[in-house]
């Protein structure tokens, strides 16, 4: 194998499906794809389970134009950069060491910027774009479409706003045009050391918004509340299961004895949390986002000022906050189950609380069978769905 085979293999690859989102080398596996959550092996050009030396080759290819990922590499073991394949697609990348072998995942990033309609995200949700200053947090975990939600709003500023907006990225993902906006993208590695000095910079250079790929330690957080609090739009992500969570996780960051002060910081500045779960269609057809979504209101900043208590919770500050655009997990993904969008198993696997939601359910049915069923029995006892058929066009016949 040359460095030269690596582009014609992720092209095999990428053909597999529509729905591809990750390619996985990793030494004594065949070459992977995740489609839906899942990973399927694949045989591209032809390739078996790879080699140690495979694996060098195919992550010496990706670094060949970026020396700085490769020094990262060699002196810490691991290395985040992008890829593209000119005309096709992006990727974001992450290559480690592993019992004395390289393993890559490639993350895919599609070259168009998503709309709110193609990502099925509540449109009101626009109105972030409207927002003067203040913390907009995207949290979920790898793979949720974090960064996929954020490249929506800022190509929504993008086009609406004349701003100057900047971003710090590691790697930069969505690739950003000037519209109505201007738009400067950083990248950490080549274009500044780190998040903390990209975002402290940043600050003398009057942008309306800032992008923070990831709030990661203490240093990122404080000057992201610095900049939100002298004026700044801030969005950012975090890798959190949920609202309540981020405001745990980021006051955690600060020592014990700042906690009262850092509440009432967050309180004041926090605009929206919104926590996102992709959770596999019931036909098949990919995985739709359940959203969660915690905004600021007098309410909400009391409880995250005060912090929570029995019946103060931030979860039922959403669940009774309809009326804000508010929602919490359980509320949408009962409502997806309703409408037959995901199965009651997956919706069950995806849930805050599952004994709530399944209460819930059989209040609504009217059934007294839930308690025995198992879960494949509780889906088709509540959506009455049919049993699979076989696909003849499936993208399983297509890989082995």
């Amino acid at each position: 194998m040359s460095l030269l085979d690596v582009a014609p293999i992720i092209e095999q690859m990428l053909l597999i499906s529509d729905n591809v989102s990750d390619l996985n080398f990793s030494c004594g596996q065949k070459p992977q794809v995740e489609i839906s959550g899942s990973l399927y092996s694949a045989s591209p050009l032809g390739l078996g389970k790879l080699t140690g030396y495979q694996t060098e080759m195919i992550a010496m290819s990706i670094l060949r134009d970026n020396p700085e990922a490769a020094v990262q590499l060699v002196k810490f073991g691991t290395a985040d950069l992008s890829y593209a394949l000119p005309g096709r697609c992006r990727f974001r990348v992450n290559i480690f060491q592993q019992r004395g072998s390289y393993s890559i995942v490639m993350r895919v990033i599609p070259h168009e910027i998503p709309s709110f309609e193609s990502l099925n995200i509540p449109p009101h949700l626009a109105e972030i774009c409207n927002i003067r200053n203040g913390i907009v947090l995207l949290t979920g975990p790898t793979g949720s479409g974090k960064s996929s939600t954020l490249a929506a709003i800022i190509d929504h500023i993008n086009e609406t706003k004349a701003y100057h907006i900047v971003t710090i990225e590691d790697p930069i993902e969505f690739l950003h045009n000037h519209k109505k906006s201007t738009i400067n993208q950083r990248e950490v590695g080549s274009d500044t050391k780190d998040f903390a000095s990209a975002l402290r910079a940043a600050l003398r250079q009057a942008p309306k918004v800032i992008l923070v790929g990831e709030m990661r330690d203490l240093e990122t957080a404080e000057i992201a509340l610095e900049a939100a609090e002298t004026g700044h739009l801030v969005l950012s992500t975090l890798h959190t299961i949920d609202a309540s969570k981020t405001v745990d996780r980021i006051i955690g960051l600060y020592p014990k004895n700042e906690e009262k002060i850092i509440r009432m910081r967050l309180a004041q500045t926090f605009r929206y949390i919104i926590s996102q779960r992709l959770i596999p269609r019931a036909d098949g057809k990919g995985r739709v986002a359940a959203v969660e979504i915690l905004r600021s209101n007098p309410r909400t900043r009391e409880y995250i000022e005060k912090g929570e208590s029995e019946g103060k919770s931030l979860l039922d500050a959403m669940r009774d906050g309809e009326i804000d655009g508010m929602q919490d997990f359980d509320s949408v993904i009962r409502k997806m189950i309703e409408t037959e969008a995901i199965t009651l198993e997956d919706g069950l696997s995806f849930a805050t609380n599952q004994n709530n939601l399944l209460l819930q359910l059989k209040g609504l049915s009217g059934g007294d069978d839930y308690d025995n069923a198992q879960p494949k029995q509780m889906q088709n006892q509540m959506l009455n769905v049919p049993p699979p058929t076989p696909n003849p066009n499936s993208v399983l016949d297509m890989i082995e």
